[in-house]
């Protein structure tokens, strides 16, 4: 099967590319700066600058996982404004290119896997979350649903779109470990807040197996929560992740702090959701790291 991925350059895609070829599919890849991702990609991959430029190698499937990091900078409204339209314009283009292959009575992808967040769900609290619940209304329930409304046309042309909210991902050199390792390896870590808030998790390799997974079952369309099975709080994340390391997780960082030195991004870490992966166990999908100890240790083992 050939598929076309956006982000494939980032923590995920570098992941999921590999995996792809090695199950025998051809792999696009969008980069507008293809030279540039050449080498964190497998050489086998096609890199091109937009999707419309595979206009002629149609793909057979889509996975979405373009977006400018959410964490990256402070959250004035200019960089809301770039967080939203990073997202909903990369949709925006798959859409695009399903059209002109309509007009032009070419064969359509069968499937879009198209990425969204596990800040879809807002603040909820220690309420427990699938993907039934109603969203709390905040910033970043409102970029997730702008970038899911950004691929629901495809369903009008007949493409099966599975949506996959993401948590936070965890692996070796890269994503959600990446800023918070240093301090906890030199026994500076604590939690957040009073670190009750959850953090609904998952190791890399089964967020890769689940897009795989949303692309091989054509039963399978709608949201689904794109996390691990056992979600934690923040302070026994920090509790895990010190002891893994073999290092005390005794400072804490106050909220205040937090909202004083990040202002509305404060959220993400001083907010969750206690969210589930029910339509995922539901479906027959298995986890290899269902619980946090055996996820950080085999990434900490690498």
């Amino acid at each position: 099967m050939r598929v076309l991925v956006t982000g494939g350059s980032g923590f995920v895609g570098q992941r999921l590319c590999p995996m792809l070829i090695a199950q025998g599919h051809e792999v696009q890849v969008v980069s507008r700066t293809p030279h540039t991702v050449r080498e964190r990609l497998p050489k086998e991959c096609d890199i091109r600058d937009s999707a419309q430029a595979f206009i002629d190698t149609p793909p057979e499937a889509l996975v979405n996982l373009a977006g400018e990091s959410i964490a990256a900078k402070r959250w004035s409204d200019r960089q809301k404004d770039r967080l939203i339209r990073s997202r909903v314009e990369a949709t925006e283009q798959l859409v695009s290119l399903c059209e002109q292959l309509h007009e032009n009575g070419q064969p359509l992808p069968k499937v879009l896997v198209s990425g969204s967040a596990m800040g879809y769900y807002g603040d909820q609290g220690d309420r427990r979350v699938t993907e039934d619940t109603l969203p709390h209304d905040e910033f970043a329930h409102r970029l997730c649903a702008q970038w899911e409304a950004a691929a629901k046309p495809i369903e009008a042309m007949g493409v099966r779109l599975a949506i996959l909210r993401i948590g936070l991902v965890l692996g070796p050199d890269g994503g959600t470990l990446q800023k918070m390792l240093p301090p906890f390896k030199l026994g500076l870590g604590g939690r957040f807040g009073d670190g009750k808030q959850f953090m609904p998790w998952i190791h890399r390799d089964d967020l890769v197996n689940a897009i795989l997974f949303l692309l091989s079952d054509a039963s399978l369309s709608g949201p689904f929560n794109g996390s691990a099975p056992h979600p934690v709080t923040n302070a026994e994340f920090t509790r895990t992740l010190a002891r893994t390391l073999h290092r005390p997780a005794v400072l804490p960082v106050p909220a205040c702090v937090l909202k004083a030195g990040l202002g509305d991004m404060s959220q993400l870490l001083l907010t969750g959701a206690d969210m589930r992966p029910a339509r995922l166990i539901d479906a027959g999908f298995t986890f290899t790291y269902p619980t946090l100890d055996k996820a950080l240790q085999a990434i900490l083992d690498d």
